[in-house]
């Protein structure tokens, strides 16, 4: 059916006594959130105790008295899905696609959404009209569509939900076999899926077992194969995962290849196994599932969640923003939107996150920064090189230990694009404060990692601008152990296998693996822009002096000595002055030489451009991308395909 309009529904469950007797012990309040198994009290029946447990999860809405005799039939406990006034709601599906479709309140683009529930039909996923809610298996789907910015023609997407009101969304057969013609419909229309999980993960009963597994494996073979034909799956983490939920949103946004989004709310937690049964089984004991797999305290930590948001309708003011970035239009072209900002505004005269409060054009242009070894912020840069209306969803905020690198997905020009900055200015790593600061422009373990992931989630879907402020990756022993040669390569993978633009800036100095990795040489559609009085060469000038010629500065230092009267601390001091004396000089003398000048000279650099023209030139670069897209777009326009 098509969904017009509709109330947000909750559901409640009665506890009730199954004989009379006496309630001996009450272990939960009203207002509680239980899980499906906990205790919630114990009943004494001619000398027998029975414990009741919750056949759902939800919040207590109320509950019998410690001494209070019941009848068999008689109220014990009351759960609702919903929780007490001042909580964060459990979504059921059909409470989503009321979110999704009428909630203009909460959700703007709800007044433009449709949704058409399918379900298996001869092995084949076809519409069907009929009371939302009504679904049997643990999972509903169907295809859900919206006009976004930057698609005007609507966009559509194949929608799962997982359905906490049966039995906290478990699996077997028939929700595997769902989940699987979903992302099949997903093939063959060319669209994204879109997944709203609360799962407990593979169905634990008397009559089914293993086959339970297999099936949830033939799930994971699914969506492999879509996530590597270059098809997205978002998922949108609702409550609690368990087992082959959690794995599936794993095989569906974690890996190098993918590209989705994965939201997780607040409240929500993956994890491979409960906290009772991983504390039964000697696994540990934890508090809660947030303590185990929470945004908070793991899952934005690692970087395995790319965002969190406080509650469902943020969650997909966040999702609207990525689809209307990251997908194409229904023909296949960039989602390019109109922009009120100009294409020709210098970021020169924007203020930089700086104590004297001084304008980007201060660290970016030569006269007033020629060494380009002033620390700065790259975010002012990175907001007054976008569009000041454009959208700017930041992944792996949280994740730890990833400065310097910044990623937005944004729009410059109207065009989306991937924008990502290097830090260029030390900073603390908040996964272990007790260390030195990070040096800025220097890529650590962490950072090569997101960013080779941000180029993977943007092939094929938007142009990556990078702002290059290198001086190459970390090598201590530390950033070794922590795998820096395996992440950094995964940058230059990232770049080989790049569909679509990459624009390296070089906003101050760029020099050693870092340049490598980002190289021309790796994909003919990567274009160097460099600012004028920047720094690319092998190494800098410091570096080449200390290390390189290190000879020539001891020989010059012992030149002038040569016919010095000084003697014992007198002659140490001053070979220490003529050896920074030196040194200094022959850093110049290297740096004038390897000058970005030189680097546009041999090809390295493809443009050397003033600050003020740094904005237009990359509307300039996206829109002669765009326009072959546009050329290349087929007269009838077809389904997408997967790249």
């Amino acid at each position: 059916m098509t969904l017009t309009d509709r109330a947000v529904t909750t559901t409640e469950t009665v506890i009730a006594a199954s004989m009379a007797g006496l309630v001996v012990s009450v272990e939960v309040k009203v207002g509680q959130r239980v899980e499906v198994g906990d205790l919630l009290c114990v009943t004494e029946t001619m000398k027998c105790e029975m414990p009741v447990t919750a056949p759902t999860a939800g919040w207590v809405l109320a509950a019998a008295l410690t001494g209070a005799t019941v009848d068999r039939a008689d109220e014990l406990v009351r759960i609702s899905s919903a929780p007490p006034a001042g909580e964060r709601r459990v979504w059921g599906p059909a409470d989503v696609v009321g979110l999704l479709c009428c909630r203009s309140d909460l959700l703007p683009e709800a007044a433009t959404g449709t949704f058409v529930e399918h379900d298996l039909v001869d092995g084949r996923l076809e519409p069907v009209d009929r009371p939302l809610g009504s679904h049997e298996p643990g999972v509903m789907v169907g295809v859900i569509s919206h006009v976004l910015r930057g698609h005007p023609d609507r966009l559509d997407r194949v929608l799962i939900c997982g359905d906490p009101g049966r039995s906290m969304g478990a699996v077997a057969e028939a929700e595997c076999r769902l989940v699987i013609a979903a992302i099949e419909l997903a093939t063959e229309r060319g669209v994204p899926v879109e997944w709203v999980a609360i799962s407990a993960g593979a169905r634990i009963a008397w009559d089914s077992g293993t086959e339970n597994m297999d099936w949830c494996a033939a799930v994971a073979r699914y969506i492999v194969a879509f996530t590597q034909g270059g098809g997205a799956i978002n998922v949108i983490v609702a409550g609690i995962n368990v087992g082959a939920q959690s794995y599936w949103n794993a095989l569906a946004t974690m890996l190098w290849h993918t590209s989705g989004a994965l939201v997780m709310l607040a409240p929500a937690a993956m994890v491979l196994t409960g906290r009772r049964a991983l504390a039964l089984s000697g696994g540990g004991h934890h508090d809660s599932e947030s303590d185990m797999g929470g945004y908070a305290e793991v899952m934005g930590p690692n970087g395995e969640a790319h965002h969190v948001a406080a509650d469902l309708p943020e969650a997909y003011r966040l999702m609207f923003d990525h689809l209307a970035l990251s997908e194409p239009r229904v023909d296949g072209t960039p989602a390019r939107a109109v922009s009120v900002d100009t294409p020709s505004r210098s970021v020169c005269d924007e203020m930089a996150d700086d104590a004297d409060s001084l304008t980007l054009g201060h660290l970016l242009r030569v006269e007033h920064n020629p060494s380009r070894k002033r620390p700065f912020a790259i975010r002012p840069l990175m907001s007054a090189i976008a569009d000041i209306d454009a959208e700017r969803v930041e992944p792996w905020r949280d994740q730890a230990g990833s400065h310097p690198a910044i990623v937005w997905d944004t729009r410059i020009g109207g065009w989306p694009v991937s924008l990502i900055g290097i830090e260029s200015q030390p900073a603390v790593d908040i996964a272990h404060a007790d260390r030195p600061l990070r040096a800025s422009g220097t890529l650590y373990p962490q950072a090569s990692r997101k960013i080779a992931r941000a180029l993977n989630r943007a092939s094929g879907r938007r142009a990556a601008i990078v702002l290059a402020n290198l001086a190459g990756f970390d090598g201590s022993a530390e950033s070794m152990f922590d795998r820096q040669l395996e992440y950094g390569a995964e940058i230059a993978r990232a770049v080989v296998n790049f569909e679509g633009p990459v624009v390296v800036v070089v906003v101050g100095r760029f020099h050693g693996g870092a340049y490598v990795v980002f190289s021309r040489h790796l994909n003919p559609s990567v274009t160097v822009l460099a600012l004028e009085g920047t720094f690319v060469s092998v190494i800098g000038g410091d570096a080449a002096a200390g290390v390189v010629f290190a000879r020539e500065v001891r020989d010059a230092v012992d030149a002038e000595l040569a016919d010095s009267r000084l003697t014992g601390a007198a002659l140490v001091s001053r070979r220490a002055e003529l050896e920074v004396h030196h040194r200094a000089t022959i850093a110049r003398r290297f740096d004038a030489i390897h000058s970005v000048d030189r680097a546009a000279d041999v090809g390295s650099v493809d443009r050397i451009v003033a600050p003020e023209a740094l904005r237009p030139a990359l509307v300039d670069l996206l829109d002669r991308w765009g326009e072959t897209q546009l050329r290349s777009m087929p007269r009838s326009p077809s389904p997408r395909g997967r790249r």
